[in-house]
């Protein structure tokens, strides 16, 4: 399905398997894990619930500049907690959202992942005018089917770091209201970090004697890694972990299907980290994540709450991630959201991130921007765990 956006012009596919292989080479996108064709295919395979579409832009040679995954989900307004109550409790009242059934939610972007990861721009393309033609896509692509124009409700372009902002803000023009969410918890490497202990000898002694302490709750913890020979075997018990934690998140776009695990273990091999934690022979947490180019990404994690507090399951998986980052001589840790107190106090700092929201109809996208201006992030007390630099030089 094609359609022209004024000079410009839009390609429409309603699966990954329907993009044609030219199209990803011109992109040169797929060194990034999360535009590898296969990524996209196996999250789309195993979400048979959500409805996936893709958009292609062209220029006026028919030459491929960017990319960008929609999806079409249920979004419980019930689902909402912290955060966002204001949204909830508001856009009901002003019936700015339906009552008795869920949110029909347009979302360009991963609903999965927090950060960039659903719009791909060639390089040396004028972005702002992608994001413009981006936009009008978007439109054409919900205007030009009835149905589908009927059916949704609003739209949601997540998630962009303040860099992205001047260029992003042109979705303004469009009747797009940015609003902040969640910070992105980042942890920068010092290249002086060889190992572990490198990285703790980096710490204020508060901090350290923290990390040991950790260390020493969770000794009982048996760590080993999720492969493709057991990954069956432990899919169900992972699954009630991580529906545990997902129910705890203040805003879920949707729930993860962890069948997907075993597709990415067979893709990424080694670069897709998936440890399980034991106590004697019960499950009592896991963790994932993905090497993408230099970083590591954390992604899903299962905890066993009853017995978080005491075997400090959560904040050894935290030191266990840092130490598969410096061992793969990697530069950052994106963290992801949630948790941010606890995060900044292993080193990992904010990144700012904001979405944009539009309402299908005129007068409740006015109402709507009203109150999305009250939504605020929940603040957190940033911790700094690390001696500075000139002390640092002085012991030496």
């Amino acid at each position: 399905m094609i359609c022209c956006a004024n000079t410009n012009t839009a390609k429409f596919f309603s699966s990954i398997d329907e993009i044609p292989t030219q199209i990803w080479e011109t992109l040169d996108c797929t060194k990034n894990s999360y535009f590898h064709p296969y990524f996209l295919k196996y999250i789309e395979k195993n979400h048979p619930e959500i409805t996936f579409s893709y958009i292609v832009l062209v220029d006026q040679k028919n030459i491929p500049t960017a990319f960008a995954s929609l999806t079409i989900i249920n979004f419980e307004l019930n689902s909402i907690k912290n955060d966002f109550e204001i949204l909830k409790t508001i856009g009901k009242k002003l019936h700015v959202f339906p009552d008795k059934k869920p949110l029909q939610l347009l979302i360009c972007g991963n609903p999965f992942v927090s950060g960039e990861h659903g719009i791909f721009i060639k390089q040396n393309q004028d972005k702002k005018a992608i994001i413009k033609e981006l936009a009008e896509s978007i439109n054409h692509f919900v205007n030009s089917d009835k149905k589908l124009k009927k059916q949704i409700d609003a739209f949601l372009i997540k998630d962009f770091t303040k860099e992205s902002l001047p260029i992003t803000d042109t979705l303004k023009k469009f009747s797009y209201h940015p609003f902040s969410v969640e910070p992105n918890m980042k942890l920068q490497l010092h290249e002086n970090w060889q190992n572990f202990d490198d990285y703790l000898a980096a710490m204020k002694t508060k901090f350290r004697v923290k990390a040991k302490k950790a260390f020493k709750q969770s000794v009982a913890i048996k760590i080993k890694d999720v492969t493709l020979e057991n990954i069956d075997k432990m899919l169900p018990e992972m699954t009630i972990l991580y529906e545990k934690v997902a129910s705890n998140a203040g805003f879920n776009l949707g729930v993860f299907n962890l069948e997907t695990y075993r597709n990415f273990k067979k893709l990424f091999g080694e670069n897709y980290i998936l440890k399980s934690y034991f106590l004697d022979d019960k499950l009592v947490g896991f963790v994932s994540g993905i090497i993408n180019q230099e970083s590591l990404d954390a992604h899903f994690v299962g905890i066993d709450y009853q017995l978080n507090r005491e075997h400090a399951i959560y904040q050894r998986m935290l030191y266990d991630y840092i130490e598969i980052a410096i061992d793969k001589k990697l530069k950052t840790i994106n963290f992801g959201r949630t948790a941010s107190e606890i995060k900044s106090s292993v080193g990992a700092v904010p990144q700012d991130l904001t979405m944009y929201l539009r309402h299908q109809k005129t007068i409740k996208n006015k109402i709507l921007k009203l109150f999305l201006q009250r939504v605020q992030p929940t603040p957190f007390q940033q911790k700094f765990p690390f001696k500075t630099l000139e002390t640092k030089h002085e012991k030496h």
